[in-house]
């Protein structure tokens, strides 16, 4: 009898350290979907350097416009995708109180709203896995799992995001791995 997959959606992924030298190095990604088709995910720690209204020509709020924007991933890198989160969402569809959305349309009906308790954080790209792909990766132990938190999404600032979650997820292996250089022949 075949075992049931087991969804991530609404979890972390974490480098487990064995992902350097390729674009996920000590990256953690946001798991948004993950079922039999396969998963997608953004990448929540690789700021650009850029906001918003420097890569998208669009009438957007200035609140956006001044928003940093992030690498969600390798794949598609003009693809525009956000996560937003408000006091209360209804028919969230990552985790609780937490979305995903696409359309240019949908993000400026958010940006324009005056809801003082909105977040919204903005990606180009994404990260995706065929039908296997990923559960065969977490098999090779390329990557650790945590369960996701609005404060982590939002709040971390995305260049302590690996090494907090690490400390957070405990054991020595991990805080080593937490405080390890980046290259660690250089240390």
């Amino acid at each position: 009898m075949a075992e049931k997959m087991k969804s991530l959606q609404g979890m972390f992924l974490l480098d487990s350290g064995q992902l350097g030298g390729s674009f996920f190095q000590r990256s953690v990604v946001l798991v948004c979907r993950h079922d039999a088709a396969g998963a997608f995910g953004l990448v929540l720690n690789r700021d650009t350097g850029n906001h918003v209204g420097e890569m998208i020509v669009a009438d957007l709020p200035e609140t956006l416009r001044k928003s940093p924007l992030f690498l969600g991933g390798p794949v598609q890198p003009t693809a525009l995708s956000f996560l937003h989160t408000d006091q209360y969402i209804a028919h969230a569809d990552v985790m609780p109180n937490l979305s995903l959305g696409h359309s240019l349309d949908e993000l400026v009906e958010i940006g324009e709203s005056f809801s003082p308790t909105k977040k919204v954080k903005l990606f180009a790209g994404y990260a995706g896995w065929s039908p296997g792909q990923l559960e065969s990766e977490l098999k090779s132990r390329a990557w650790l799992t945590f369960p996701a938190s609005l404060e982590l999404v939002f709040e971390t600032p995305a260049d302590k995001l690996w090494p907090e979650i690490l400390r957070k997820k405990g054991g020595w292996k991990n805080k080593l791995l937490a405080h390890m250089p980046e290259n660690p022949s250089l240390n």
